[in-house]
C-alpha cells in the first residue's frame, strides 16, 4: 500500500507537459535545506521542477528571465490544516462540504472527493503566497474526522495530490464529549475502534460486527490503525499529550501528529523524544476552555529550542477556508514572540511537508524539488508584504482574485 501511495503521490507531483524554462534572477533565496540563504541568489525551473539554485546560473536557451532584484525568493507557503476547497461559504448548507452529519459516516469521509478547486477562496490564498494545503472535514459525530488530503492551489482539476493522507481524530475535550462525555470512556472507545479497524473484514463477514465501528468505517480505518498512514490528533492539554505519548510508546507502529497543543510547550522535552510533531496556533493564548488553561503565546518558541518537529496553521475550530492565507501572518506572530525567524518559515513551508510525508518534494527550493516558487516585495512574514510572483509546479499563476477585479472594476479612479 505505501508503494502505490508514493506511486500515485510521484505521478500527481509530475509537472505539466507544457511547464516553461524559467531562471529567477539576482534574489534572497531562502531554500530551507543546508545552502541556507543565499543573498544574490538564481533559481532555475525546468519541467515544473527545480533545476538548479546558486548563485551566476547560465540561463539554458529560450529560458525566460525573471529579475528578483534582490528580492526574497521562497518556496510556497503550505497551510498545514485548513477547510479550503471544502466550503464557498462557510457556515452555509449547499456550498459546504466542511461538516459531515449523521451516523453513517465518520472515519470514512474523505475531503479529497470534496475538494472544489475553483472555490473563490483558492485565488484569495494563492495571492498570499500559499501554493498548497491539508484539507479535512472540520467536524462529524464521532471521534473520528474523516480522512485528509492533500492539495494544491493551482486551481487545477488536478489539484488533489495526496488523498487519504491522514485521519483526523478528536482525543481532546470534544472527542470525550462524542463519547460518552468523558475521557474514561473515550480512550477505550478509540483502543476498540483500532481493533475493529484492524480485524476488518473478517469479523464484519462472520457477522459478528464491529465493537464501535460501522464496516465503513472500519474499512477507512484500517490502514491507520496498522500503522500505514498518519493520525492527526486534536489535543491541546498537556496531561492528554502525555497519554498520547504513552499509547505511542506502547504502540511504536502508529503514527501520529497533534493538531492544536496549547499547552505543549509544558511537556516539550517528553515530545521531542516521541518524534511527535505538533501544529500548533502561535495566537492561541486565552484559557477559554480548560484544555487551554496554560496556553501562552510563546509556545512555539519554546517547543524549537526543546528540538520538537512543529508546523504553524489555525487552531482546530479556526481552519476555515478562508483562514488558510494567514499562516504566514502566524509564522510573524510566532517570530514577535521568541521563535527564529528561519524556523517560523520552516514551519510554514518544510514543517508541514515533512509533517504530512511530502517533505522529499516541497517546501525547499533544491534540485529536484517541485518548483512552487514565490518572490515578495518585502519579508515574507511581515504583514503588509505580498507577493509579486508566484509559481506553482513551475507554471506562473496570476495574481488575480473576484476582489481584485471588483477592485479594479469599481475603483473610482481606473
Amino acid at each position: 500500500m505505501r508503494i502505490l501511495a508514493a506511486l500515485f503521490t510521484s505521478l500527481a507531483l509530475a509537472a505539466p507537459a507544457f511547464a516553461e524554462t524559467v531562471l529567477i534572477r539576482d534574489g534572497r533565496v531562502v531554500t530551507n535545506g543546508a545552502a541556507g540563504v543565499i543573498q544574490n541568489g538564481d533559481v532555475l525551473i525546468v519541467d515544473g521542477r527545480i533545476s538548479a539554485v546558486g548563485e551566476n546560473i547560465a540561463a539554458p536557451r529560450g529560458a525566460r528571465i525573471v529579475e528578483a532584484e534582490g528580492r526574497f525568493v521562497t518556496p510556497g507557503a503550505f497551510a498545514a490544516m485548513s477547510e479550503i476547497g471544502l466550503s464557498e461559504i462557510s457556515g452555509s448548507g449547499a456550498p459546504n462540504d466542511a461538516s459531515v452529519e449523521g451516523d453513517l459516516i465518520s472515519a470514512a469521509a474523505d475531503a479529497g472527493r470534496a475538494f472544489d478547486p475553483s472555490v473563490t477562496a483558492v485565488p484569495v490564498t494563492r495571492l498570499e503566497g500559499v501554493t498548497r494545503a491539508a484539507i479535512a472535514p472540520s467536524a462529524t459525530g464521532t471521534m473520528f474526522g474523516g480522512r485528509g488530503a492533500l492539495v494544491s492551489l493551482s486551481g487545477d482539476a488536478d489539484s488533489v495530490f495526496g488523498e487519504r493522507t491522514f485521519m483526523v481524530v478528536e482525543l481532546g475535550e470534544t472527542g470525550a464529549n462524542r463519547v460518552g462525555g468523558s475521557r474514561a470512556a473515550m480512550w477505550p472507545a478509540f483502543e476498540a475502534a483500532l481493533r475493529d479497524a484492524r480485524e476488518y473484514p473478517a469479523r464484519y463477514r462472520s457477522g459478528q460486527g464491529g465493537a464501535v465501528l460501522n464496516e465503513i468505517d472500519a474499512a477507512a480505518l484500517q490502514p491507520y490503525a496498522r500503522g500505514e498512514g498518519l493520525m492527526l490528533v486534536h489535543l491541546e492539554s498537556a496531561a492528554d499529550i502525555r497519554r498520547l505519548i504513552a499509547f505511542k510508546r506502547a504502540n511504536p507502529r502508529l503514527r501520529f501528529a497533534i493538531h492544536g497543543g496549547a499547552e505543549a510547550w509544558q511537556v516539550a522535552p517528553e515530545l521531542a523524544r516521541s518524534g511527535i510533531p505538533v501544529i500548533i496556533d502561535p495566537l492561541n493564548n486565552l484559557p477559554d476552555r480548560f484544555e487551554r488553561l496554560s496556553a501562552r503565546l510563546d509556545n512555539a518558541a519554546l517547543l524549537h529550542a526543546a528540538g520538537v518537529r512543529f508546523a504553524i496553521a489555525p487552531g482546530p475550530g479556526s481552519v476555515d477556508a478562508h483562514q488558510a492565507r494567514l499562516v504566514l501572518q502566524l509564522a510573524g506572530n510566532a517570530v514577535a514572540n521568541g521563535l527564529p525567524w528561519d524556523a517560523a518559515f520552516a514551519a510554514v513551508t518544510r514543517g508541514p511537508a515533512e509533517i504530512f510525508g511530502v517533505g522529499n518534494r516541497i517546501g525547499r527550493l533544491e534540485r529536484s524539488y517541485v518548483a512552487d516558487v514565490v518572490i515578495w516585495d518585502g519579508d515574507p512574514l511581515e504583514v503588509q508584504s505580498a507577493p509579486t510572483a508566484v509559481f506553482i509546479d513551475g507554471e506562473e499563476q496570476p495574481l488575480v482574485s473576484r476582489q481584485t477585479m471588483l477592485r479594479d472594476r469599481y475603483h473610482p479612479n481606473r
